[in-house]
């Protein structure tokens, strides 16, 4: 039953990972009695890498085993100042290891409760209230306080993605045509995409004429690459909007992509665009893209082999359309749309056992 009455989100400014507490964070609102989403996000403080080794990895485990007073002196060494918070009232939570330790430490402070969103590096998910992790981390079972989720939860609402898009490409004639959004990702420890990629796997893409592309790249794509995807699709009539991340930020960009669109195309590399794609109701064509994990890794079932497990488990309930290395766009362009017509939102569901329990 629901005990607390305000949910606040302790950012690492990362936008993915603001976007999977916002989705759960909006949804305890739309679902809880009386429960509002507090605007007053906590941000983490940037530390020294003397001091971040000092507190975030030597005495943070302190926090697992000691009260209140603890986390008040762990937060004011690390520079967090926090206005009071009535006990019992309030769920702070957050997503990503850099964060979670001081969404810990401010629910003890507080005598409050506290939520995590993915495996956190140092601490333990029995230390929290609530943590919601994703199936291919997997879990220990036995632990009561843990929902696993297909994928990210995200904070892709479906009834608002018309609303955003229309005002987004307002004077853009998008209506009644394809639209194909390229959602492109970057270099991580597990995978690698390149310029020459890029070359090799999205120039095929001018050829499709009867459609127009909504391109956007991530944090993680690099300028290099960037400026390969431009180069490409330079001139291309078909492309009517081409957002490149270290150009610009904008926060509604992916929403209003996925509002526009007919048809969803994302590089593996990046779990949380699948998911928000996913959430939007598309069945995604997921783009295959070169490996570093080594073999060794593979066989143990780490590195990308847990996100193989995934799009498996994705694929099997027609969420996605898997293209291995043999692409097949026209293929998948064919229908003049590709949607799985599932009820598919892992935020609502977090939210609604978090509320449940």
């Amino acid at each position: 039953m629901q005990k607390f009455k305000r949910v606040v989100i302790i950012s690492d400014r990362i936008r993915g990972h603001y976007h999977q507490s916002l989705g759960i964070g909006e949804w305890l609102e739309r679902l809880g009695n009386d429960i509002e989403l507090d605007t007053s996000i906590v941000s983490v403080p940037e530390i020294s890498s003397f001091d971040r080794v000092m507190k975030l990895k030597i005495f943070v485990r302190g926090l697992e085993v000691h009260g209140g007073s603890y986390s008040r002196e762990w937060l004011k060494a690390a520079g967090v100042r926090f206005k009071k918070y009535e006990q019992g009232t309030t769920l702070f939570i957050s997503a990503g290891s850099k964060a979670a330790p001081f969404c810990l430490a401010l629910a003890k402070a507080t005598k409050n409760k506290c939520a995590v969103i993915m495996t956190p590096s140092v601490l333990q998910l029995k230390s929290f209230d609530y943590a919601v992790v994703p199936e291919h981390d997997k879990p220990d079972p036995k632990l009561s306080n843990v929902i696993t989720t297909l994928g990210a939860p995200n904070h892709i609402y479906t009834p608002s993605l018309k609303e955003i898009a229309s005002q987004y490409f307002s004077g853009k004639n998008l209506e009644g045509q394809k639209v194909i959004a390229l959602l492109i990702g970057g270099s991580d420890a597990n995978y690698k995409i390149s310029s020459r990629w890029a070359r090799d796997v999205l120039t095929p893409l001018r050829n499709i004429k009867d459609a127009k592309f909504l391109i956007t790249t991530s944090r993680r794509t690099g300028e290099g690459v960037e400026d390969t995807v431009s180069e490409i699709f330079s001139g291309c009539p078909s492309v009517e909007l081409m957002f490149l991340y270290s150009k610009s930020l904008n926060q509604n960009s992916i929403t209003a992509i996925l509002g526009a669109s007919t048809h969803v195309l994302v590089t593996e590399d990046s779990v949380s665009m699948v998911s928000e794609a996913v959430t939007a109701g598309f069945k995604v064509g997921l783009i295959r893209v070169p490996r570093t994990t080594g073999k060794i890794k593979h066989m143990l079932g780490f590195g990308a082999r847990r996100f193989d497990d995934l799009f498996s488990e994705m694929s099997k309930r027609g969420l996605i359309e898997d293209f291995g290395y043999d692409l097949n766009f026209p293929k998948f362009m064919a229908a003049d749309e590709q949607k799985h017509g599932q009820d598919f939102n892992e935020a609502k569901r977090a939210a609604k056992w978090i509320l449940d329990n």
